[in-house]
């Protein structure tokens, strides 16, 4: 019935941070107590949901404040997950997701996970010397939200951000694309238009920045409790119909912050209990309740560069009233 730690084995707080966000989300482990149970040891050893499963039931013993995540470390490293090393959050998770939907067999589990998690996006390509357009539909796990502009001005909040993404951009000079139409190289007009949202909702903050020099962007960067797509987003930005919008009314679940910079930090998870409705911080094996002050703590400030700063935002579908 408490909130559970998980002891770092050496650099493994990002994977303890992650394990956390999946295991509190009571529509994951739904799914994940629903898997078949591989026949012999070996296959269970190294098999990523059913390690997932064990942990979470030991977890749920209740009997520590904290436990060990060593099997389900072991059987990731079986999967070429290195440990013991610094792991990008949002790379971690898209690695842990992809081996989950691999290895659950049953395929209606799998498609219960993708819909879950998985964001429909569609990119428009438009010829700017003709009529010639290009709809092409693809999924992704996060939605990964620059923080700064073209010109490299910060962005003031989530919803500028979320506005900047889905904002078309012009493809001249050398990034100009080729026509069939005209048959030569012309400019284009990018768009990315929302299709669909799922029940989680991953976004990812990209402030760490590698064009020049490597260094985390810690600016300022609020983000709601409450986002409604339909009131960030234009008519433009959206492709879909009256009912899928209806249901993009989100409220924040977890914040996955890091501290530190891009080549040495530290990653702890901020979730809020979808039972109790109470804020936690997972640190490692330390788990404390805290407040919304403390989650906004995480929203960054570039004199403090070493703080917390949030990395990736999970918002959860509303229910509908």
């Amino acid at each position: 019935t408490e909130a559970i730690g998980l002891y770092n084995l050496g650099q493994t707080c990002c994977l303890n941070s992650l394990l956390q966000v999946f295991l509190m989300n009571i529509h994951f482990t739904g799914i994940l107590r629903r898997i078949t149970v591989p026949s012999s040891p070996v296959q269970r050893r190294n098999n990523v949901p059913y390690q997932m499963l064990l942990l979470l039931e030991k977890m749920q013993c209740g009997k520590c404040k904290a436990v060990s995540p060593t099997d389900l470390a072991c059987c990731l490293s079986e999967h070429r997950v290195k440990l013991f090393v610094q792991h990008d959050a949002a790379q971690l998770f898209l690695t842990l997701w992809n081996l989950l939907k691999k290895q659950m067999k049953k395929p209606e589990l799998v498609e219960q996970l993708s819909d879950l998690y998985t964001i429909c996006i569609q990119e428009h390509l438009a010829c700017q010397s003709c009529s010639f357009e290009t709809k092409n539909n693809s999924t992704m796990l996060t939605l990964p939200l620059p923080v700064l502009d073209a010109s490299s001005q910060r962005l003031k909040t989530l919803e500028d951000c979320l506005q900047y993404f889905f904002h078309p951009e012009e493809l001249t000079g050398q990034n100009m694309c080729f026509c069939r139409q005209c048959g030569r190289k012309t400019t284009f007009l990018q768009s990315m238009k929302l299709v669909h949202l799922p029940q989680s909702l991953t976004l990812h903050l990209k402030r760490f920045c590698f064009e020049r020099s490597s260094h985390k962007l810690s600016h300022y960067l609020p983000f709601p409790q409450e986002l409604d797509f339909n009131e960030v987003l234009t008519e433009n930005q959206c492709q879909a119909d009256d009912s899928e919008k209806a249901t993009w009314q989100y409220e924040l679940f977890a914040v996955v912050a890091h501290s530190g910079s891009t080549s040495c930090g530290h990653y702890c998870a901020y979730i809020r209990s979808l039972t109790e409705c109470k804020w936690y911080c997972f640190n490692d094996s330390q788990v404390c309740q805290v407040s919304w002050d403390d989650v906004k703590c995480t929203y960054g400030r570039s004199s403090l560069y070493w703080r917390e700063t949030a990395y990736l935002l999970i918002y959860m579908k509303k229910k509908p009233q």
